[in-house]
């Protein structure tokens, strides 16, 4: 195949484009099929709050879920957009109110572009404004560790979808308080089958008092069109839309009312649920582009129009290993077959198909006549999943020596566990593009829109020059091919104060030959000048430019020599935190002023589906998608996270009904809990005997309070005062020192202001089943201010815990590998499994990755599961 490669550029016109599009999977190693997009589509935000579930007005309408959900209200979504020169600032506000008279949760959520940096987010809580610092990545994950390891928390910034990144946070609201959240993050729009996009994304999931989309656009060059719809707007609200145009301005504003939102008018669901689209292009009236100097630093925007088409030498290499089974092999078909009918009469073309054997449709490059397309087509039809895998490493070798630097490589992965890294490598390598493609409905036209956008080359090897001695910190300048509707864009930092016309000459090859274009505008003379030209943020010159420069060099990260890739990622790394960009190398820190340890953090994802960043709640750790919280459930199993390892740590303990354990006990807070044991309804001889917890006791020795909750009733002691309540009751306790709260989905949550936080969950058994019976669920929500003097089963791993695993091997179960660990000072064997985790869903669960110790968790806790055996159900001695 990769010999065979060699032959495009010499027998075929020096003039004509040459394409190498490798389609395939490559789950863990190979390639996969096929084009993508160019980066078109912007998304700005979404933002959503927590708790809110639909509910109408009517008792005719009524839903399950009455308007007593909601609980947290959103007041005020406002997205504020400031594009200038294809440079967007994006401001994403968020106003909520709790109007219960208990602390509640809110959260706030914002979808962005996966190239997008996040300069700025800052949350106002009780008239405190927290503000976010970019730091070094490493140093803000030592700064988070610390915090974690006191039972802080942070934001999230994960993968999500094809072209998208999702930021969440969220805290905790004080009865009848405010928080005001809000997000700024900036992108550079890529021009895309010749025009700009902007999706702005929103789901309040309520109805808004004050909802309001405000874009303002500035383009010296002038608006050629601009254009605005969603994907929710009705034909009631379609005149809502306020779109306005002038010469180089455009502004679009949509704000509807409350009664407007309503998806009918007895409702308090919204119809604000989807995308609005902002899409336009500017003028184009030089050939050699339009260029910008604001601030000592220029943009120069290269798209020539009304260019004819370079006829192109197109190869597609199509994966036919295991890796492409199902879906992946059917949409690529789909897609091959309507590309055939764009190839163009001019083009050449051939088909390679690949496993461990190389397998040519034709020997050479054929002519795209009806005859061929038609042939090709029948070819495509029959393509089939059939051999191995093959070795990457020898791939990325044969390629590069194949191509030789003549043929622009295209790579398309299907799937979320590809190697993209590697995709990405190998086409960055040979002046191509690797995208992925998301195994949805639309894949097949995912794959389309690409080859749309990389078959129409109206320029190749194209040079950009610029005044010699006057130019410092200059962008890539060098580019393989320009495609019709797409936009080339070259920034850099003018030296020479005495400057005074700044001149460029381009020059590239075309279908004529070569072409060279000129250009030369004046530089403004003072600080005036640049106020005159009302840009709408004036510095955007040179944040595009290091936004521009960014990016390049953390391209220049995936391949090159070690040296070429440590220098990209020390001037990667320096602009991030000059210019205040969470990017892969740097991530968003809150502190709040008045508690140094309390930490939020934001991490840009590197570029893989998995969620791989740091998501902490107010009150609670997520790592990978996982909660980091120590809980026992179910027979009883104990988990204990360990965040240090992105990780967790589990355990069973197997006793007889009615033994009663301690699970927490801090002397210095006085705070204690204790679990009894009860069993299943009978015993089966010879069968073990599972066991639950049945009864929970919760004690402050120091508010003198007690707790006892059993899956019947909840009793709570204070002082000389007693209330009880059942699982049937929505209720609250709230006192000055401690609060005691239930809700319908069977949750307890005790909280001690500024000590501890536990929730109970109570799981109904069928009052009928022959054997198993009600039991209760006890989960650490929050303990960061206990003290280092804590212990019991569960309270023993607050100070954290330390472990390394080696010898990872097949198990008994092929599904649940054993591995060793050493743990203090001892060598366990271990298990790879899961245990439930109830919280979200008390139904079903959600199934969570741990380490599963033996034998009641010997070598892990101190001393014998016995040890913690307690007399009494409110024994704190």
């Amino acid at each position: 195949m990769l010999q065979y490669s060699q032959l495009l550029n010499k027998k075929l016109c020096l003039l004509k484009q040459d394409l190498l599009f490798i389609m395939g999977y490559a789950s863990v190693l190979i390639l996969l099929c096929f084009p993508a997009l160019l980066g078109a589509h912007f998304v700005i935000t979404e933002i959503e709050a927590l708790n809110q579930q639909p509910s109408v007005r009517s008792p005719q309408k009524r839903s399950t879920h009455d308007v007593s959900a909601f609980d947290v209200e959103v007041y005020s979504v406002k997205v504020d957009c400031k594009v200038t020169s294809r440079f967007a600032h994006n401001v994403m506000s968020s106003r909520a109110v709790n109007r219960a008279n208990v602390s509640k949760e809110a959260n706030f959520k914002v979808e962005l572009p996966k190239t997008a940096f996040i300069t700025n987010f800052s949350m106002t809580i009780d008239e405190m404004v927290y503000v976010g610092v970019v730091k070094e990545k490493e140093v803000a994950q030592k700064q988070y560790e610390q915090a974690v390891s006191k039972g802080q928390t942070a934001g999230l910034v994960k993968a999500s979808g094809t072209k998208m990144e999702q930021f969440t946070v969220s805290v905790n609201v004080a009865a009848f308080s405010k928080v005001t959240f809000e997000l700024t993050y900036e992108e550079l729009l890529k021009r895309h089958r010749g025009q700009y996009e902007m999706l702005i994304r929103v789901k309040p999931k309520q109805v808004v008092n004050h909802f309001e989309i405000n874009v303002d656009i500035y383009e010296p060059q002038g608006i050629h069109f601009l254009d605005a719809h969603g994907t929710f707007i009705t034909n009631d609200l379609s005149p809502l839309v306020q779109k306005t145009v002038t010469e180089n301005k455009g502004h679009i504003f949509f704000s509807p009312t409350m009664d407007q939102q309503r998806s009918c008018p007895l409702c308090d669901t919204t119809l604000i649920d989807g995308d609005f689209i902002v899409k336009y292009d500017v003028n184009r009236d030089q050939a050699a582009g339009n260029i910008q100097i604001v601030n000592g630093y220029f943009v120069h925007f290269f798209a020539p129009v009304n260019l004819p088409q370079i006829s192109k030498n197109v190869m597609f290499v199509v994966d036919e290993s295991g890796s492409m089974w199902g879906n992946k092999i059917r949409q690529t078909r789909e897609a091959f077959l309507v590309i055939m009918d764009d190839v163009h009469e001019d083009d050449y073309f051939n088909i390679i198909t690949f496993d461990h054997d190389i397998r040519p449709w034709k020997k050479t490059l054929v002519k795209a006549t009806s005859e061929n397309i038609q042939e090709a087509k029948e070819i495509i039809k029959k393509i089939e999943p059939r051999g191995r895998e093959v070795n990457k490493n020898k791939i990325q070798e044969n390629v590069k020596n194949a191509i030789a630097g003549e043929i622009n490589l295209y790579c398309l992965g299907f799937g979320e566990y590809l190697d993209f890294n590697f995709l990405e490598k190998l086409s960055l390598e040979n002046s191509g593009i690797a995208r992925r493609i998301y195994e949805k409905s639309d894949a097949s036209l995912q794959i389309q829109g690409f080859y749309d956008e990389v078959a129409s080359p109206l320029l190749s090897k194209i040079q950009m020059q610029y005044p010699e001695n006057a130019i410092a910190d200059l962008t890539k300048n060098t580019f393989g091919q320009y495609y019709n509707g797409s936009e080339i864009i070259v920034a850099g930092h003018i030296t020479d104060n005495n400057l005074q016309d700044f001149a460029v000459d381009v020059n590239a090859l075309g279908i004529s030959g070569e072409q060279n274009l000129k250009l030369e505008t004046k530089i403004p003379e003072n600080e005036e000048s640049f106020k005159s030209q009302q840009y709408i943020f004036g510095e955007y010159t040179e944040r595009l430019w290091a936004y521009l420069t960014i990016q390049q060099l953390l391209e220049k990260r995936t391949s090159g020599s070690e040296d070429e890739k440590n220098n990209a990622t020390s001037k990667a790394l320096q602009l991030s935190l000059q210019y205040n960009f969470v990017t892969p190398l740097t991530s968003m820190v809150v502190t709040k002023p008045s508690e140094e340890d309390s930490v939020m953090i934001a991490t840009k994802p590197n570029g893989e589906v998995q969620e791989e960043v740091l998501n902490v709640h107010h009150s609670q750790t997520f790592v990978h998608g996982y909660a980091y919280m120590k809980y026992v459930d179910g027979d009883p199993h104990f988990m204990v996270p360990v965040p240090a390892k992105n990780d967790n740590i589990c355990f069973n303990i197997d006793e007889k009904p009615g033994v009663i354990f301690n699970l927490v006990k801090d002397p210095v807070t006085g705070i204690v809990v204790n679990a009894e044991t009860i069993g299943d309804k009978k015993v089966i001889p010879g069968k073990k005997q599972n066991t639950y917890f049945g009864k929970i006791a919760v004690l402050n020795n120091k508010l003198d309070v007690k707790i006892e909750v059993s899956t019947q009733i909840i009793k709570v002691y204070y002082g000389q005062k007693y209330s009880y309540f059942t699982w049937t009751q929505v209720a609250s306790l709230k006192q000055k020192s401690f609060d005691v709260i239930t809700d319908k989905d069977k949750t307890l949550r005790v909280v001690f202001e500024g000590m501890a936080q536990f929730v109970i969950l109570l799981h109904r058994v069928w009052k009928f089943h022959p054997l198993h019976q009600d039991y209760l669920g006890f989960y650490i929500i929050d303990d960061h201010q206990l003290s280092k003097q804590t212990h019991g089963l569960l309270g023993q791993f607050y100070s954290g815990i330390d472990y390394e695993v080696i010898e990872i091997h097949e198990g008994e179960n092929t599904d649940k590998p054993d591995a060793s660990m050493l743990i203090k000072g001892k060598v366990l064997t271990v298990t790879r499994g899961w245990q439930k985790e109830y919280r979200k869903d008390i139904k079903r669960g959600e199934d969570i990755p741990c380490w599963f110790i033996h034998n009641n968790g010997t070598g892990l806790i101190d001393g014998v599961p016995r040890d913690y055996i307690v007399s009494g159900i409110f024994e704190s001695k």
